[in-house]
C-alpha cells in the first residue's frame, strides 16, 4: 500500500490496482463581481471540486489529461481535437493512445507538460499527488482537480468540464442521455433482492470499497448488498478471516490481468473454498470501466446488474416460467 499527497490531502493508492481504480466540492462559481459584464476577459476564477481557487483562460484550447477517467470524459464531450496530452494509463477510446505521452498518473513529467502548452489541465484527487498541483501552480499552468464520490457526482465532474471547455449544452446532453439509462436499470431492478456482496479491488493485501465512495454507490445502484459499506475508509483492507467470517454470496472483481491471474492461484486454497460466492461460482469479472469515474460508469453498473440479478433482463415470459 502507497501513500500519496493528492490535492492536498492523504490517500490511500493500492499499488498499480487502486490507481487505475480511479483512472483515477462546489459548483463552478461564476466571474467575480468586478469581471461580470466584462466579455473581453481572458481568464475566469472557477472552484474545483478539491474547493480550489483556479484561474482558468475564458477560452480553452489545449488540454492535458492526467487520469484515463478525464480522457474518456473529453473524448465522450466531442473534445478530442483539443486534447494535447495524456497519460500512459489513458487506453480508451483507442484513439487516446495515439495522443502525446506526459507519463504516469502518479508522476507526470512537468516538462512534458509544459512543453505541450496546455491551457488546462484535468487532474484527480485519487492519483495526482499534491507536488504535482503545486509544480504545475508555479509554472502558471491551471489545474482543476476532479473528486467525484458517487455516480451523480460523477454526472457533475462531466457537467463541470464541459463548462470549462466552453461546451457546456455538450455536458447537459451527454448526462442527460446517462441518466435516462440509469433510470431506466434502476426501474428494471425496482424488485430485485440485493445480495451480499465483496468488492475487490487488489488481492495480497485484500483492499476493498468502503463507504465514501463512488463504487459503493454503484453497488448501491446495482442492487448489492456489499459487505463493506459500513467500513468509514474509502479503500480498507480485509483479512481472509474477515471476509469468511462475512461470508458473501457473490466476489466482483476488475477484469484486469494481474488479478486474475492472483485468483486462479488464491481460488483454490482452503480460506477461499470455504465462502458461498466460491461454493456456487457467483464470481463476477467486470471491465475496467467499473473502475474509471467516468462516461462509462453506466455501462459498467449495468454490466454488474446482470450478473447479479439475470432474471431481471431476461424476457417477460421466460422469466415467468
Amino acid at each position: 500500500m502507497k501513500t500519496a499527497r493528492a490535492m492536498g490531502r492523504r490517500v490511500a493508492l493500492p499499488a498499480a490496482a487502486l490507481v487505475s481504480v480511479l483512472l483515477l466540492i462546489p459548483a463552478l462559481t461564476a466571474l467575480p463581481p468586478h469581471l461580470q459584464g466584462q466579455e473581453q476577459t481572458a481568464y475566469r476564477e472557477v472552484v474545483d471540486e478539491t474547493g480550489r481557487r483556479v484561474r482558468v483562460p475564458a477560452h480553452v484550447e489545449r488540454i492535458v489529461s492526467l487520469a484515463p477517467n478525464l480522457t474518456e470524459i473529453v473524448y465522450a464531450l466531442g473534445l478530442e481535437a483539443r486534447l494535447v496530452g495524456v497519460t500512459n494509463l489513458c487506453n480508451f477510446p483507442p484513439a487516446a493512445r495515439t495522443k502525446p505521452r506526459v507519463g504516469d498518473v502518479l508522476n507526470p513529467s512537468l516538462e512534458r507538460i509544459v512543453e505541450l502548452k496546455p491551457d488546462l489541465v484535468l487532474g484527480t484527487t485519487a492519483g495526482n499527488r499534491r507536488a504535482t498541483v503545486e509544480a504545475l501552480e508555479r509554472v502558471g499552468l491551471p489545474l482543476y482537480g476532479i473528486n467525484p464520490r458517487s455516480v451523480e457526482d460523477i454526472f457533475t465532474s462531466i457537467q463541470h468540464v464541459a463548462e470549462l471547455a466552453g461546451v457546456p449544452h455538450a455536458g447537459e446532453e451527454l448526462v442527460a442521455r446517462l441518466r435516462a439509462r440509469l433510470g431506466a436499470l434502476e426501474a428494471r431492478l425496482r424488485k430485485t433482492r440485493a445480495p451480499r456482496v465483496l468488492f475487490i479491488l487488489w488481492l495480497e493485501p485484500l483492499i476493498t470499497v468502503g463507504n465514501d465512495t463512488f463504487l459503493n454507490d454503484v453497488l448501491q445502484r446495482a442492487r448489492a448488498d456489499s459487505i463493506t459499506a459500513h467500513l468509514a475508509l474509502a479503500w480498507p483492507r480485509l483479512s481472509v478471516e474477515e471476509v469468511i467470517e462475512r461470508n458473501p454470496g457473490y466476489l466482483v472483481f476488475p477484469r484486469t490481468e494481474s488479478i486474475q491471474k492472483r485468483w486462479a492461484r488464491l481460488a483454490g486454497e482452503a480460506p477461499w473454498r470455504q465462502l458461498e460466492a466460491t461454493r456456487h461460482d457467483h464470481i463476477v469479472w467486470l471491465d475496467e470501466a467499473i473502475l474509471r469515474p467516468g462516461p462509462r460508469i453506466v455501462e459498467a453498473l449495468e454490466e454488474l446488474a446482470r450478473a447479479l440479478h439475470p432474471d431481471a433482463f431476461r424476457p417477460r415470459e421466460v422469466a415467468e416460467k
